[in-house]
């Protein structure tokens, strides 16, 4: 629990407990209004208040994503651990921890000539990539008519 006693957290206390009082004083206003005769204060009403409940549904998920986090720092993989323990009783076994490996991703051009208004935008970026300071309408292969 220290670990949400940093000044950066202390600041995040405080502005979650002053936006959740703030809108919970503004739906209150709003209520006092809506009781006074002014139809269109009700939805506020019920408006403020889920503001101020969803400010308390961040403060509430950063808070445990904060403790998880720290909780998985400090705890040793099993993998890594395992390893280890076998690896005790051969002093030269080497300890190797695997990790997942991602899939790449092959990621192929269509054939060209296969779509012309593919080309023609693709010819398009290509001619906007080589002129950085042009603008969109200085594209020399604009046709008019054509936006």
């Amino acid at each position: 629990m220290r670990a949400l006693w940093t000044p950066a957290w202390i600041v995040r206390h405080v502005v979650a407990l002053v936006l959740i009082a703030g809108f919970l004083g503004l739906g209150w206003w709003q209520f006092s209004r809506a009781t006074g005769g002014n139809t269109l204060s009700w939805g506020y009403t019920v408006e403020w208040p889920v503001f101020a409940a969803f400010v308390g549904f961040l403060w509430f998920r950063e808070v445990q994503q904060e403790l998880r986090s720290r909780r998985q720092r400090t705890e040793k993989p099993a993998v890594e651990q395992d390893a280890r323990s076998t690896a005790g009783s051969a002093a030269d076994a080497p300890v190797t921890v695997r990790r997942p490996v991602r899939a790449s991703v092959n990621r192929q051009a269509p054939p060209a000539g296969s779509d012309p208004e593919l080309d023609a935008y693709n010819d398009y970026l290509a001619w906007l990539n080589a002129h950085p300071g042009a603008r969109p309408g200085d594209y020399p292969g604009r046709k008019s008519g054509i936006k």
